[in-house]
């Protein structure tokens, strides 16, 4: 009983025309309050694992990663610099060892470089970019004031790509010595990954919003070279489990800074 009784709180909750204009934390309060999604999460969980004390714990991590998607947002005038993560890929032109060939940017990540494009015509600041953007900034939006985020080039010519904790690391290195400090940062991402750019951009030292106003590309490409770029259902699972891994990290390390 409880778990239909959960599944009609979620239907409900996402069939309120209030609650799809509304933020997501918002979202679940406004679906009635004490007895929200956050609520009926709990009460199903509590007797499954026969723990209330567990399942108050867990149920704000399983809402957070499973069921909010919203990053933070701050207005543009706040915002110091752009940082822009790169979104799947195009397999080499030209064929060859796909390990020393560098693949083609890509589709999206040409409309993550327009919604760069958009948000420096409104501040012209400068945009720290995952290269597979820098490429579309260069030669389609001639902007200057880029620096592109390189993947690493071993001497016998291996290409390792970053990751998303790799770009942000590349971007809090290049901006910590800066005189007014590293400054606020505006992150640029595909809309099912830019939540989790917002948090590992944070992870790294950095303040850091996506710009309010702006919407984000959403619209997968069936053609990357990352399979799990090609299908919603496929990369909100990838993206998933990428935040339950930084949150198990974080959770042991608070719980026993010591080891």
């Amino acid at each position: 009983m409880q778990r239909r009784d959960f599944a009609a709180a979620l239907t409900a909750a996402l069939a309120t025309p209030a609650v799809l204009g509304a933020a997501p934390a918002a979202a679940a309060d406004r679906s009635g309050g004490g007895s929200g999604l956050p609520h009926h999460m709990r009460a199903v969980l509590a007797p499954e694992l026969d723990d209330k004390g567990a399942a108050h714990a867990l149920v704000p991590h399983l809402y957070d990663v499973g069921f909010d998607w919203h990053p933070p947002t701050a207005d543009l005038r706040d915002l110091d610099f752009i940082v822009a993560y790169g979104f799947g890929n195009r397999p080499p032109a030209d064929g060859g060892d796909p390990s020393k060939v560098r693949p083609e940017p890509g589709p999206v990540n040409e409309e993550l470089a327009d919604t760069v494009a958009r948000i420096r015509r409104h501040r012209d600041i400068p945009v720290y970019a995952q290269w597979e953007i820098a490429r579309f900034l260069e030669s389609k939006h001639h902007m200057k004031n880029v620096t592109s985020i390189e993947p690493v080039i071993a001497p016998d010519g291996t290409i390792t790509y970053l990751s998303t904790d790799g770009v942000a690391a590349q971007v809090a290195e290049a901006r910590k010595d800066l005189p007014g400090g590293i400054g606020r940062a505006g992150v640029v991402g595909f809309r099912d990954h830019v939540k989790r750019c917002v948090q590992t951009t944070r992870d790294r030292g950095m303040t850091a919003y996506a710009p309010k106003g702006f919407s984000m590309p959403g619209t997968y490409d069936p053609e990357s070279g990352q399979a799990w770029t090609r299908r919603r259902d496929l990369y909100l699972v990838h993206d998933m489990a990428a935040q339950w891994s930084v949150l198990r990290e974080k959770l042991v390390r608070e719980a026993y800074p010591h080891g």
